[in-house]
């Protein structure tokens, strides 16, 4: 199945962009999408409170995803 992903802040930089298509066997979830990211991408390993939220709304590990389904990486946020 296809899934979107769209990445802000240091994420957007670990990928080289703001968007990524992956391809995940059904059933996934979203920490099979960390998993992959993690694997393509071995810097998002040092993202330790990085937030998914999948079609707008926040979602934790286990939840399923469906074909087409937009998952919106949000790292760590820092400032003053």
């Amino acid at each position: 199945m296809q899934i979107n992903i769209l990445a802000f802040g240091i994420a957007k930089e670990i990928i080289q962009g703001s968007q990524l298509q992956l391809t995940l066997d059904k059933p996934a979830t979203v920490a099979d999408v960390k998993e992959v990211l993690c694997r393509r991408f071995p810097e998002f390993e040092r993202l330790a409170s990085l937030r998914i939220a999948v079609n707008s709304e926040y979602a934790n590990d286990d939840h399923a995803l469906e074909e087409q389904d937009e998952v919106v990486i949000i790292p760590p946020v820092s400032g003053g």
